[in-house]
């Protein structure tokens, strides 16, 4: 069973302060918003619990511990975790449209079977409310208007990257890349580019970019692949069906025997084919989450400061957790 994330960080008072920002950060987007929406007939829940916990944001919490690590002052912090919850949105809409699914990041009273509008009413209030934000920013700050413009077209030009990727694969793929190539020309801009964005903003409205904002940017890079790793091993089988580039079964085809490969490829039209194919090959079961986990640990060492890095392996089995990935410890 998943340990709560609130555990794993209870000793290390920061994160209390992490919790308050996160929270302020939050409540400035919901606030935001719901002004946004005002008049409108759809009406905004504030106020859910479960949104504003450390377990809801996780991501979050990680991109505002990299501007903690850098001495970005609190209030800014607070301002970057609600512009990344308009990021958020934006992305977590487009998801939720491309798989036909829907994760809540916007509580309304529409109702539930209507996910395919709430996706799409996602991304259009989290991209009205990251522009008020940040126009509001400029003028309390005397900065002129064209920051704004600036800064939101930035933050669509990074995650516009990452989805050209995704967009690149819905017609499926031509070949089956080497794993090296998986990880290079497909999950950097997939995945990586993806965590990277959080420090687009804060890259143009800082008057002086911290020095450390560089190794933060590549840390939260190296744990976004990692996570990628994970949800390859979770979705072999559902990418292998949608013709989509994956990091484990390019490493079956061009890395294992004949026989695995082929045998990845019987049980593609298979109930459960995940768990009988890695019950059948447990070490590449192994060996994939292994990678995953040290990439992960790896961008997690880099990301906190010295006295968190007991953390480090909690909060990378805490991942490992939440995507769908055991791992023996």
């Amino acid at each position: 069973m998943t340990r709560p994330f609130s555990q794993f960080f209870s000793e290390a008072g920061d994160f209390a302060q992490f919790e308050s920002e996160l929270h302020a950060g939050l409540d400035l987007f919901w606030k935001t918003a719901a002004v946004i929406m005002h008049d409108s007939s759809i009406h905004l829940a504030l106020s859910n619990p479960s949104l504003l916990s450390l377990e809801s944001n996780f991501f979050s919490t990680l991109f505002l511990y990299s501007y903690y690590r850098t001495g970005i002052p609190t209030d800014r912090r607070a301002l970057y975790v609600a512009v990344n919850q308009c990021l958020r949105g934006m992305v977590t809409g487009c998801d939720n449209i491309l798989d036909d699914e829907y994760k809540v990041t916007l509580e309304t009273d529409l109702p539930a079977q209507a996910h395919r509008f709430r996706s799409v009413l996602d991304i259009m209030v989290s991209d009205r409310t990251l522009f008020a934000l940040l126009t509001r920013y400029c003028t309390e700050h005397n900065l002129p208007v064209e920051k704004a413009i600036e800064a939101s077209a930035a933050s669509l030009q990074a995650l516009a990257r990452s989805g050209a990727q995704e967009a690149s694969e819905e017609g499926g793929i031509g070949e089956r890349l080497v794993p090296e190539d998986v990880l290079l020309k497909i999950h950097h801009f997939k995945t990586g580019i993806l965590f990277q964005s959080p420090w687009v903003i804060p890259s143009l409205l800082e008057a002086a970019v911290p020095p450390e904002a560089s190794a933060m940017r590549e840390a939260l890079h190296d744990i976004g692949i990692g996570c990628q790793i994970f949800d390859d091993v979770v979705d072999l089988f559902v990418d292998l069906g949608n013709q989509r580039h994956n990091y484990v079964a390019s490493y079956l085809t061009h890395r294992q025997p004949a026989d695995v490969w082929r045998r990845m490829e019987s049980l593609s039209a298979t109930e459960n084919a995940g768990d009988v194919f890695y019950a059948e090959f447990p070490d590449v079961y192994r060996s994939m989450t292994s990678e995953g986990l040290s990439r992960l640990e790896d961008g997690l060492r880099r990301l906190f400061f010295q006295r968190h890095h007991h953390l480090v392996r909690p909060a990378a089995l805490f991942i490992a957790g939440r995507i769908g990935v055991r791992i023996e410890d």
